[in-house]
């Protein structure tokens, strides 16, 4: 038999591995890949199970403030609740909030005293939160399945903690503000406490000095540890030895992201501003509070920011009982495209992640929140 030409047989090849793909179902759907990209959402579903308590055995309620009486003004930019999937807290109000489709789909409370300040969705579906006093872990049904407490001491033995991030599905990392800070590294499967590194401290006798050392610290993809020292006005990055390699002088950093493009992102609450700086400290990019429209200005200085994948940034804010917006999404050339101001369905805003968003999330450095 006369051999085929190479470029027919390479045809008649292409060809049956096309149609052996399309009959056998071999392809990736779409709706596949987007799973993939985003693996809290394929989780979203086992909130509203038949076996999820409306109020969980650890829950405590909170009370709602006057702040539901306000109305929503319309004409704001954006789809309000519907323009993203997504899991918020805000420090004023201790009720935890899981929004999809335009709802809130599912609530997690924990009584009186302060304060959400930073929460996560892992892949497996288990939130990962602070709460001041404590941080844990939950899962969908509301059941507790990690939990690290605070001292409530009022004088030098006390400590806080304001910000974790899960590394894989069984670290956490955290900072306890106290006396002296410490940045940690705990194994929630087997209580192993793997890092537990002293943190240089400005004001490390003070116990006045607590509440205000620390705020969102993050663990990066290249191993460092990224810490906002809120009252010493500084950001400062850590090697895994704790030398530190980068710091960048801002008057009160609340939080600091290292985004994907090696730069990083941080919120001054003080100045109202987000600014985004370069590995030489050069500011790339820049948002003040004071260009939003007067029609979607911030009722107070946003506290932390998320950066999407497609460039935008998400602004938290904790509004004013009421007044002002929760959440605003602004493009890079600074259009803002949403304004969420919802009083009646949800509390302030502290920290938000948008579940549609690519990443991992305990993986660092893919969510940027």
């Amino acid at each position: 038999m006369k051999a085929l030409p190479c470029s027919l047989l390479a045809a008649i090849l292409v060809f049956g591995l096309a149609m052996s793909l399309t009959l056998t179902g071999c392809h990736t759907p779409e709706t596949e890949k987007t799973a993939t990209a985003t693996p809290c959402m394929a989780q979203l579903a086992r909130f509203t199970a038949p076996d999820v308590p409306a109020m969980g055995p650890a829950e405590t309620e909170s009370v709602a403030g006057k702040w539901t009486n306000a109305v929503t003004p319309a004409g704001l930019p954006g789809r309000g609740l519907a323009q993203h999937p997504m899991l918020y807290v805000g420090e004023n109000y201790t009720k935890m909030f899981l929004v999809n489709d335009g709802k809130v789909i599912w609530t997690y409370q924990t009584g009186k005293g302060w304060e959400y300040d930073d929460v996560w969705m892992l892949s497996n579906g288990n939130i990962l939160f602070t709460r001041m006093q404590y941080l844990a872990e939950i899962t969908p049904d509301k059941k507790v399945v990690w939990r690290y407490d605070c001292s409530a001491d009022p004088g030098t033995n006390h400590t806080e903690v304001h910000t974790c991030q899960p590394i894989g599905l069984d670290k956490v990392m955290f900072v306890l503000n106290g006396l002296p800070p410490r940045l940690m590294v705990v194994n929630t499967k087997n209580g192993a406490v793997e890092v537990n590194h002293e943190l240089p401290c400005a004001q490390a006798s003070d116990p006045k000095s607590i509440h205000g050392q620390f705020r969102r610290a993050r663990y990066t993809a290249q191993g460092t540890y990224l810490v906002s020292y809120l009252s010493e006005g500084k950001i400062v990055e850590f090697d895994k030895n704790f030398s530190p390699i980068w710091s960048y002088p801002i008057k009160s950093p609340w939080a600091a992201l290292r985004l994907k493009n090696g730069h990083t992102l941080i919120t001054d609450e003080h100045d109202s501003l987000t600014r985004e700086v370069n590995a030489q400290g050069k500011t790339v990019w820049e948002f003040q509070s004071s260009e939003l429209p007067e029609s979607c200005r911030l009722a107070s200085a946003p506290q932390t920011c998320t950066r999407l994948a497609n460039g935008n940034t998400i602004f938290c804010s904790r509004g004013g009982a009421g007044k002002g917006p929760q959440l605003v999404e602004v493009t890079p050339d600074k259009q803002v495209v949403w304004v969420l101001q919802d009083w009646q369905a949800i509390g302030d805003a502290t920290a938000v992640q948008i579940l549609d968003d690519p990443g991992v999330p305990e993986n660092p450095g893919e969510s940027e929140h």
